[in-house]
């Protein structure tokens, strides 16, 4: 299935599951990214974004449910699919293929198993192009975690030799990699970013989210709830290590603040955002060598208040390192993720292995992915 450079597109729902992202990308036949032709999101009406969110749990009739909303989820690619073509004004004949990440809705790798919900040939049928899809089960059947899985799109782009950055991504769960300027690369998930915020600006402003930190910047960091979400042993593993919505949800945050209820909600949020503040900043302390660049990407980035409680962190680090954007490395940060998934979808028809056990555990390289024609 060898090919060379071309015409690739990147879909990707993630955690947030506030919508799908697209991209419409030109890479290299060496896989550099020589120009981004169209960027869409699309957001998910209510019903579906419902139904997704109920699949993260047990329930009744969960596989006629989870394949309606494959269904339903696929009808959304199709249509983000057909206004990249339409804004880039190419011949989607030209298209190699679309590489489609699928909604996760379970992430047991201690299982041996993860589930993204997808249906690649109904999106090979809706848009008439080849689809590449279901990127995270052989990294797992070879002993890897299956994610995070765009740490190595983030060497292939980010990596600069003799300087060792440390980018950031902030999606519904925080994972980071560790680039020293060199071949190798290590990534991991650390925590929650916006599903916890997400959640509780949802429940008490009715809003999907806190647009620009604007709510959490009113409220004050309670550092006795800040210790209590810190205690969560996951913070301790050693990487590698990967989780979700399957620890990071509504009960987890209830149970933590069982003890808080005297809190304002503005308080909660703000302390939220300093939790993650501080997984990011714990990262980069200590690091050998010393992480001069920490490099923000994904729809947390426009955050502003988790953004400043970030600086303060880092400017309390020895290296104190220079907090970025990944626009300043260019690459806007809402196209980040889904131009990994893009090229992915490159590594797959070019029989690229792209799982960096480094960052999944699994026992060596491999090409990710299944393929279905048009």
């Amino acid at each position: 299935m060898s090919t060379e450079g071309g015409l690739y597109i990147g879909l990707m729902s993630g955690t947030s599951m506030d919508g799908v992202d697209g991209v419409l990308v030109e890479f290299s036949a060496t896989g550099r990214v020589k120009n981004l032709l169209a960027h869409h999101h699309q957001p998910f009406e209510p019903a579906l974004r419902d139904a997704l969110v109920a699949l993260q749990a047990p329930g009744h009739d969960e596989l006629h449910r989870a394949a309606m909303a494959a269904n339903s989820l696929v009808r959304v690619y199709a249509a983000v699919v057909e206004s990249l073509v339409q804004r880039a004004r190419i011949d989607p004949q030209g298209v190699l293929c679309v590489c489609a990440h699928g909604q996760t809705v379970r992430h047991r790798p201690e299982l041996g198993y993860t589930w993204q919900i997808n249906n690649p040939a109904l999106l090979a049928e809706l848009t008439r192009m080849p689809v590449v899809a279901d990127l995270r089960a052989r990294d797992i059947a070879a002993g890897g975690q299956g994610a995070p899985l765009v740490p190595a799109f983030h060497q292939a782009v980010f990596s600069k030799q003799n300087r060792s950055r440390l980018i950031v991504n902030l999606g519904g769960i925080c994972n980071v990699t560790l680039l020293h300027g060199t071949d190798h690369a290590v990534g991991y998930d650390i925590g929650p970013a916006n599903v916890l915020l997400d959640l509780w600006v949802h429940q008490h402003l009715g809003e999907p989210f806190d647009r620009n930190g604007a709510w959490a910047s009113i409220g004050e960091v309670d550092d006795e709830l800040l210790d209590v979400l810190l205690a969560e042993p996951f913070f301790k593993l050693k990487p590698p290590k990967s989780t979700g919505r399957d620890l990071f949800h509504a009960q987890w945050l209830h149970d933590k603040l069982a003890a808080f209820g005297h809190l304002a909600p503005e308080d909660v949020q703000r302390t939220l955002v300093e939790l993650t503040a501080v997984l990011i900043a714990e990262q980069a302390e200590g690091s050998n060598p010393p992480i001069s660049e920490v490099v923000l990407c994904g729809g947390g980035t426009y955050n502003l208040t988790l953004r400043e409680a970030l600086q303060a962190r880092l400017a309390d680090l020895a290296s104190a390192p220079r907090l970025k954007l990944s626009s300043e490395l260019g690459i806007a940060a809402e196209h980040v993720e889904a131009m990994a998934f893009a090229w992915l979808g490159w590594c797959h028809l070019n029989d690229v292995p792209a799982n960096l056990p480094e960052a999944t555990g699994a026992v060596d390289e491999r090409v990710l992915g299944s393929y279905t024609p048009d």
